[in-house]
Order: structure tokens, then C-alpha cells, then sequence
């Protein structure tokens, strides 16, 4: 249902290094660079996830209660999402684990991104 999906930053470059790390993981690929558009893809989603300078030109602020998921191949990938997150200077918001009362099984890990977006890495196994 999601066409695609723009998240506002304040700094492209530290940006690109965050989602290139932690996007590897997940199997997406950056395929468009700009100071002002920059996107990434996986083999096989439609869908698409777009970094953006805000179009007002103000900072770009992340929305209380939003929060992007990605959906991951195995238990490993989140994992190793969760350990570029940190490397690359986003925030822990819930280490990678199973979390209880889910069926099937769902398993997680939370980071914020450098300019304090939430993200998710999850897979049901």
C-alpha cells in the first residue's frame, strides 16, 4: 500500500553513512544521491524509503509516535541493524530480543537515527 516513504534530515552526509550501515543488513541499497533526495530500494519491495531537506527549508524534527518498521530476512540482520545503529551515532530505544506476547514470534530491535527519527527491525520466526 505504502508508494514510498521520506524521512526530514539536517545533515545528508551523516545521514547517508547512518542508513548505508544500517540498511546493509536489511538488504537495501542506496541507489539515488543528493544533498536533498536521497532513496533507497531492496531487490523484489516496491516500495521505497527516501531521505529529504525538509521543503520549508526549517530543521527537520522527528514526529512523536512515528515510527518506521523494516522487515528483515532472519534474527542475524536485526541484529547486525542494531549494531550499525549504534556505531553510526543513533540511539538504543529496545535491544534486539523476542518480544513477549506476540504470535507468532517477534522479534525486534528499536534505534533512533542521528536526527532522533524511531526505527524498527523486526522478523516473526
Amino acid at each position: 500500500m505504502i508508494a514510498y516513504t521520506t524521512l526530514g534530515v539536517n545533515d545528508m552526509d551523516r545521514s547517508i553513512a547512518f542508513y548505508d550501515a544500517v540498511f546493509a543488513p536489511l538488504g537495501a541499497v542506496r541507489d539515488t544521491t543528493s544533498q536533498t533526495w536521497t532513496g533507497y530500494v531492496r531487490a523484489g519491495d516496491r516500495g521505497r524509503f527516501f531521505l529529504t531537506r525538509p521543503f520549508d527549508r526549517q530543521p527537520a524534527t522527528a514526529g512523536n509516535g512515528v515510527m518506521l518498521s523494516f522487515l528483515a530476512e532472519d534474527r542475524a540482520a536485526i541484529d547486525a541493524f542494531h549494531a550499525a545503529a549504534l556505531e553510526m551515532g543513533g540511539s538504543d530505544e529496545g535491544p534486539p530480543g523476542v518480544r513477549e506476547g506476540m504470535n507468532p514470534v517477534f522479534y525486534a530491535a528499536y534505534v533512533r537515527d542521528p536526527d532522533g527519527n524511531k526505527l524498527c527491525a523486526f522478523v516473526r520466526k
